[in-house]
């Protein structure tokens, strides 16, 4: 049995103003099947350090320069054809510049309490609890049931 697979590797970042607001992109539903407002983050790149990664991809999608980004977790699924697809999940409130919209989304600050009034992307809500609940670390989708995932937190 081999212990290695196909891994697709990407980051996802909060953003928090200490003001109750956090940096969400609002995707294109014509251009991303994954659409809707979302935490901005990117794939990994080759050689690339997952720090790295995510400063990077967070200052192309937002304009902003993080700092200290803190890794608070994971999520993962396996692909229709059977790739791993891992999301490393940072969180940080140390940032500095000024946000602005890229080709990936508009980009804005949103109050936290408005997220569940929002068009979110899949399962977003879900993701939260990842950022805010110390006691879990890791969301895994097991299987798809018709139009839903089995979910499952550690």
């Amino acid at each position: 049995m081999s212990r290695s697979e196909n891994v697709i590797l990407t980051n996802m970042c909060l953003i928090e103003d200490g003001q109750g607001n956090i940096v969400m992109q609002i995707r294109d539903p014509e251009m991303y099947a994954w659409s809707g407002a979302a935490l901005p983050g990117g794939h990994i790149e080759e050689k690339e350090s997952l720090h790295g990664s995510v400063v990077r991809e967070i200052y192309e999608e937002t304009g902003l320069t993080i700092k200290n980004p803190r890794l608070v977790g994971v999520k993962h699924w396996h692909t229709g054809e059977g790739i791993r697809y891992l999301v490393f999940l940072y969180k940080t409130n140390e940032f500095t510049g000024t946000i602005r919209s890229s080709e990936e989304g508009e980009v804005r600050w949103i109050a936290r309490k408005d997220l569940a009034t929002m068009d979110l992307a899949y399962d977003m809500l879900n993701l939260l609890r990842i950022f805010d609940q110390e006691n879990l670390s890791e969301l895994f989708y097991a299987e798809r049931l018709e139009d839903d995932f089995v979910r499952e937190f550690w």
